[in-house]
């Protein structure tokens, strides 16, 4: 018999308000790094989908930033 592990599955991406709740960053202010392309988004019609790796790296630099 197979044995199946539960792994946590990353997601590909995420809405807005969960984008938010993930990294901490207010509204705003991650519609400002939207603006400034330091976060990327999808549009999918109507739905705004920012890629979880985009927001991993936008952590990645900060991180990396505050260590130099």
């Amino acid at each position: 018999m197979i044995q199946k592990t539960s792994l946590p599955i990353e997601p590909i991406s995420v809405r807005i308000p969960e984008a938010c709740r993930l990294t901490g960053i207010g509204r705003s202010k991650l519609y400002e790094l939207i603006a400034e392309g330091r976060i990327e988004v999808v549009k999918v019609g109507a739905m705004t989908l920012v890629p979880y790796a985009s927001l991993k790296d936008l952590i990645d630099v900060g991180r990396g930033s505050a260590n130099s």
